[in-house]
């Protein structure tokens, strides 16, 4: 797969298909519409191309801090990396580019730099200035500049609608087993590993602290999850806790996370967290040896569901 950071470095030599959307958590509903595309190019023997845009829309017309997505960019890419897709084209969106009328966003965007042939596309999508465009405006377009549109059903645009909230919804909530279910992958956190209070270190229990930069990810119901970790080229398994650490007071939100039988310096290194399963919810004890107790409870639990993946 290809990767381009704005439309107008686009290789458009070869015509191609498109599908246009955030594709954010690229999870089983979306799978099924980049299918479709890769499909219908390489019948045609054209590119198969997802148009999508960053900063997310919200962030920049409603200066949105608060818009909590499934993926980062970096993770987005990722995933879409493993699909055959032939391009992936991340145009930035600015106020600058949310004023193109429809006209000019097809006749810039779709034709000149992308040198669309077919477009898939929802039966409910917008586009140009104000969103004042439909699917009906994008098949009178494509008339007049030789290239089709396929509408995606309303059945499978609320498939995919459905499945984005649910997912949203489940990691709120903490049920990871669910959130994975409709992602199809583990979901990840990606991150920094920083110092944090070393209360981990101090029960005998140490653990990689993990910062986020991009606010905008959406974090997962605090508690207890068993979660696993590529680490130079190893599958490390360990329990991972978002919280506040209440038995010592703690106030602000950590990621901690304490990988079994392993030793090693993490410090400053990117690393990346599938999480597997929710254990409990974080609690506060009534002593720091409570504490230690329910952490052996932890990972006793954690190590026997491991051991049943093998």
């Amino acid at each position: 797969m290809k990767r381009y950071t704005d439309a107008k470095t686009y290789d458009n030599q070869t015509p191609s298909v498109v599908t246009i959307g955030t594709f954010d958590g690229v999870h089983i509903g979306h799978k099924k519409i980049i299918d479709r595309l890769i499909e219908s190019a390489q019948k045609n023997g054209l590119d198969s191309v997802i148009l999508t845009f960053f900063p997310h829309p919200r962030m920049v017309l409603q200066q949105d801090s608060n818009i909590k997505l499934i993926n980062t960019i970096d993770e987005r890419i990722q995933i879409l990396e493993k699909t055959r897709l032939t391009s992936l084209v991340i145009h930035p969106f600015t106020q600058e580019f949310s004023r193109l009328t429809a006209g000019e966003y097809v006749q810039q965007m779709l034709v000149d730099r992308l040198n669309v042939r077919h477009v898939i596309i929802g039966y409910d999508h917008r586009f140009g200035r104000n969103r004042n465009s439909n699917i009906t405006d994008l098949a009178s377009y494509g008339i007049q500049n030789d290239f089709t549109v396929e509408e995606i059903s309303k059945q499978d645009i609320d498939d995919v609608a459905v499945s984005s909230t649910k997912i949203r919804e489940a990691l709120l909530q903490g049920d990871i087993t669910r959130a994975n279910t409709f992602l199809g992958y583990e979901y990840m956190l990606t991150g920094i590993v920083v110092k944090g209070k070393e209360l981990g270190r101090k029960l005998n229990y140490p653990t990689a602290n993990l910062y986020i930069e991009e606010k905008y990810k959406l974090i997962p119901k605090n508690g207890v999850y068993i979660v696993k970790s590529e680490i130079d080229g190893t599958i490390r398994f360990g329990m991972m806790n978002i919280g506040t650490n209440p038995t010592v007071n703690g106030t602000q939100q950590s990621i901690e996370t304490h990988f079994f039988d392993a030793s090693f310096n993490l410090y400053d290194k990117k690393i990346q967290i599938q999480m597997l399963k929710r254990i409990r919810d974080e609690k506060k004890f009534d002593s720091i040896e409570q504490l230690q107790e329910a952490m052996q409870q932890d990972e006793d639990f954690s190590r026997d569901y491991i051991n049943s993946l093998v």
